[in-house]
């Protein structure tokens, strides 16, 4: 099994094709936070495994990363997340069906997020507006693969951080203990996922299941070997430390984006980014 993910360039992060179409790298970052989210909330929806999502996620990373990547004001960004799901789910044993996918993005397209628990059972495409969704899809699919160079296989590092944590002894001590840190590893490798410093870009899954071990053991008091431990699984002091500091930064990060976006919703399409940079021009 291939536990290593091809990474970013120093040039690919440095910009990409919507900073150079015009978008402000903020409000870039807000659209791929809130894309990520959108991802997120539609593989629950879908009850999709979590490898699945985070694997959409990282191909709608991949995809619009650096100056040749895809951009933001070329197509939606929900139906680059669509497609991203759809993609991600083929080689798996939880296939997803176009129709399945387009009904919960047209679902989600008119809900809140935030609030969204279930599919309303009543809910229906208008006319000719399933074959539509399907078709963007498809085509927005293709030009995705394209544009990754047809990179679909992720590395992800839940099953890595789970053979850490047996190698630190961790299970032996207690169930509770075990359960209680493997609980909330998890929970900091899901939400390193949103970062606005694509994490999962930049760095290899065995460093970022580290650097959740070692900060999820400081939050929940689970003492871990007083050596430098992480240096056995190849990750150095360094790499540590930034991705410890980037994953505690991300809360900082959410409550920001909330607080900006508290009156209106982020813009996910092409007409809606338009118009907001637009107002953002206006306003100075």
């Amino acid at each position: 099994m291939n536990l290593e993910n091809p990474l970013a360039s120093s040039s690919q992060l440095e910009t990409s094709a919507s900073q150079l179409d015009g978008l402000t790298k903020s409000l870039e970052d807000s659209v791929r936070y809130e894309t990520f989210r959108l991802v997120q909330t539609a593989g629950t929806l879908l009850s999709v495994p979590q490898e699945i999502i985070a694997s959409a996620i990282v191909l709608v990373q991949r995809y619009l990363v650096g100056p040749e990547g895809g951009s933001l004001l070329e197509f939606d960004a929900r139906d680059v997340a669509a497609a991203a799901l759809y993609l991600s789910a083929k080689p798996s044993a939880f296939t997803l069906s176009a129709r399945s996918v387009c009904i919960v993005f047209g679902v989600l397209k008119e809900e809140n997020i935030t609030h969204l628990t279930a599919i309303p059972k009543n809910w229906r495409f208008s006319n000719g507006d399933y074959e539509l969704a399907k078709a963007r899809m498809f085509k927005i699919e293709s030009e995705v693969l394209r544009t990754i160079g047809f990179q679909t296989q992720v590395a992800l590092p839940y099953c890595v951080s789970i053979n850490y944590l047996q190698t630190l002894e961790v299970f032996q001590r207690t169930p509770t203990t075990g359960s209680r840190l493997a609980k909330r590893v998890f929970a900091l490798l899901n939400s390193a996922l949103l970062s606005p410093q694509l994490l999962y870009l930049t760095h290899q899954p065995t460093a970022i299941a580290a650097a959740a071990i070692y900060l999820a053991a400081r939050q929940t008091g689970v003492k871990l070997p007083e050596v430098e431990w992480w240096e056995v699984f190849d990750v150095d002091r360094e790499q540590l430390g930034f991705l410890v500091v980037a994953m505690l930064s991300l809360e900082g990060f959410a409550g920001n984006e909330k607080a900006s976006w508290d009156d209106t919703k982020v813009p996910l399409t092409v007409k809606e980014l338009h118009c907001e940079m637009e107002r953002q021009r206006t306003d100075g």
